[in-house]
């Protein structure tokens, strides 16, 4: 009879549990929300609010509602995240709710438009203010494209080696814009107790509020969007620890602090700048700290801030959104490259390489922040879906599933949040350029071919079959990863 050694037992077991693992705290999952959520519009451009609410006071009365609106979206959010506990986001609750073609719809606008475009735009955001300091002149943009690219692949490296690495560098980041936004609450407190109230004091803060519907909607679907990331957190439910108490629990903490703190440095900016100074100002920030603290806080301080701000942002994404061309993988609705795992460091790499390359390339392909107008559709569209699955699982899945659920909510906030998305989702036909709505409902609908030819035909030529399977194999080898296993 052969003997085992405990070496050999090791292994065994080791490769029988090539999986994700849930190393991500209660903490870190906090951070990950807020992180994603605060990026650098708060500190740069929080006039979309303003432009349309016409006032201050009716500008701090819609954050305070599109903070609400996050809320009751967060709370159907944490029921689906409980009562599907997969890995992968709103692109797992469509797959579970209405099938293969809708949930891959998603994933193709995610894979081509939304993830790229989001991680290129807001590190041409941070690598702009990040150089703003060493440059007398306006930065050249081929230095702040491959400064941009330089932090894209250092972020991504540090997301493929460790996923606990990851997970600090995130606190660290969103700790600092947290401290970077206590500064500017502090320092619009103290403006405020040398007795410059003139913008928080009646009629001033009223003025120029606007009454009509359609403003107040247009001014309401731009503080909306500004939360867009509350529900990221789903997208690691498989390596949250603890995730039927921690998910809820992380979604609760953060929508009402990120509401607070909107709300806060709001106040803050309306205490030191008037409404047209904002309206004016290119980054309300650096207006604020060159009024408050002069050119030392303009020119290198709050450019600081929002180079971390977006840092944050930026890993928090590459964290979460590499996870949903994972669990894509998974479905065999992505090449099965995308759900491989690195044996040592336990991380999805081909999908984070993936994720991080294309918006590396999306740096330098024009102007991509033309692409920034189908981004609000294409979310609009996804969240809209997500809510309507979870109105219809509730009454298609099992009665005895729908009892043991761990989080159960009253059916009235899915249809008051489902009615609400629908509003956002229709809204924009109205007020803005049809031509780009309709440029983004194509551009959705353009995943149905490729559907049809790569996911739905499983037919391949031989010898683009073979070329394929020697180019995984060549990846595994390169990064020592495996499709995902488990013991039974």
């Amino acid at each position: 009879m052969k003997t085992v050694t405990m070496d050999e037992k090791e292994e065994k077991v080791s490769l029988n549990q090539i999986k994700l693992k849930p190393r991500i705290s209660l903490f870190n999952g906090c951070t990950i929300i807020i992180g994603v959520i605060i990026g650098s519009g708060i500190f740069v451009s929080p006039k979309g609010v303003l432009l349309e609410a016409g006032s201050a006071g009716m500008s701090l009365l819609i954050w305070l509602l599109s903070g609400a609106f996050a809320m009751v979206g967060a709370i159907c959010y944490s029921e689906l995240g409980t009562l599907i506990p997969k890995s992968g986001g709103d692109y797992a609750y469509i797959y579970e709710a209405f099938g293969p073609l809708p949930s891959f719809l998603f994933l193709w606008v995610a894979l081509v438009i939304i993830n790229p475009t989001s991680l290129a735009i807001i590190a041409i955001t941070c690598a702009t203010y990040a150089l703003q300091p060493f440059f007398s002149c306006p930065v050249p943009e081929t230095v702040i494209n491959l400064f941009a690219g330089c932090i894209i692949a250092v972020l991504t490296f540090i997301n493929c080696w460790d996923v606990r690495m990851a997970t600090r560098t995130n606190d660290f980041f969103t700790i600092t814009k947290l401290l970077a936004l206590s500064m500017i609450v502090v320092l619009g407190g103290y403006w405020l107790s040398l007795g410059q109230i003139d913008n928080l004091t009646t009629p001033d803060v009223t003025e120029g509020s606007q009454t009509k519907v359609a403003a107040i909607a247009m001014a309401f679907y731009s503080g909306v969007f500004s939360f867009s990331g509350f529900s990221y957190l789903n997208f690691v439910t498989e390596e949250l620890k603890n995730p039927f108490k921690n998910l809820p629990r992380a979604i609760y903490i953060s929508i009402p602090i990120v509401t607070i703190v909107y709300m806060l440095v709001n106040i803050a900016y309306f205490a030191v700048l008037t409404v047209d100074e904002i309206l004016d100002s290119e980054a309300v920030a650096i207006t604020f700290a060159d009024k408050v603290l002069g050119s030392f806080g303009s020119k290198i301080l709050m450019p600081l801030f929002v180079s971390f701000s977006c840092v944050g942002s930026l890993n928090g994404i590459l964290i979460t959104c590499s996870r949903m061309f994972f669990s894509g993988a998974r479905n065999n609705q992505l090449p099965e490259l995308f759900a491989m795992i690195s044996i040592k460091q336990l991380t999805p790499i081909p999908s984070l390489i993936f994720l991080g390359g294309t918006s590396i390339i999306m740096l330098f392909i024009g102007n991509v922040f033309k692409l920034i107008n189908y981004l609000s559709f294409a979310e609009s569209l996804v969240v809209f879906a997500s809510v309507a699955g979870l109105l219809k699982l509730r009454f298609t899945m099992p009665e005895d599933v729908l009892r043991s659920r761990p989080i159960k909510i009253s059916i009235f906030w899915p249809i008051i949040f489902f009615l609400m998305c629908l509003f956002l989702l229709i809204l924009p036909f109205f007020h803005s350029d049809p031509w780009e709505l309709v440029y983004g409902v194509f551009l959705v609908l353009s995943g149905i071919p490729i559907y049809a030819l790569f996911v739905y035909n499983k037919w391949r030529p031989g010898f683009i079959q073979s070329v394929w399977i020697g180019f995984t194999h060549f990846v595994q080898k390169l990064f020592y990863c495996v499709p995902e296993l488990s013991s039974s």
